[in-house]
């Protein structure tokens, strides 16, 4: 483990999120300025086709639409290749944008990859998080290691839409 690992930076309400512009799962440049007077959650998976991660994409696509009422578009980002991504929308009937972040700079800027607990042991890699990210690109609520079950629901509770 290096230091850079070691100690993610964490964000906090009020910081300016990190600008990013990555290839959607059609292969379309997506940027966080494209946002810029709605609100966006940007939220951090780990790998798409996989259990837990399938179950928070298809809990957002199943909100987008309360979610796109309230104001608020969804961009999902994990390290995956832009066909996987591909494979991941069509397979599960995604509605929602996700990117991939292959070297996981963007993910790295957010404080959502490093040093996590799994299964008892310490690892580095993606650390599942969620940012709902205002209007003018500044961080308004960040949450890190939430759980990929039963996030959406608090999530829609903590912004008010239950």
């Amino acid at each position: 483990m290096t230091e850079t690992d070691a100690a993610p930076v964490r964000l906090t309400a009020g910081d300016p999120a990190p600008e990013f512009t990555l290839p959607d799962a059609q292969g379309n440049q997506v940027s966080l300025s494209d946002y810029r007077g709605r609100r966006v959650i940007v939220y951090c998976y780990p790998a798409a086709l996989t259990p837990g991660c399938t179950t928070q994409a298809v809990d957002f696509t199943a909100a987008a639409g309360e979610l796109a009422e309230a104001g608020l578009d969804i961009v999902g980002i994990s390290p995956d290749p832009v066909e996987k991504l591909l494979r991941f929308v069509d397979k599960e009937q995604l509605a929602i944008t996700l990117v991939s972040d292959p070297d996981k700079q963007v993910m790295k800027a957010y404080g959502a990859y490093g040093t996590k607990k799994l299964y008892g042991k310490e690892v580095v890699g993606v650390i599942r998080s969620t940012f709902v990210i205002d209007a003018e690109g500044r961080v308004e609520k960040a949450s890190y290691n939430v759980k990929a079950t039963g996030h959406v629901a608090k999530l829609r509770r903590d912004l008010g839409l239950d």
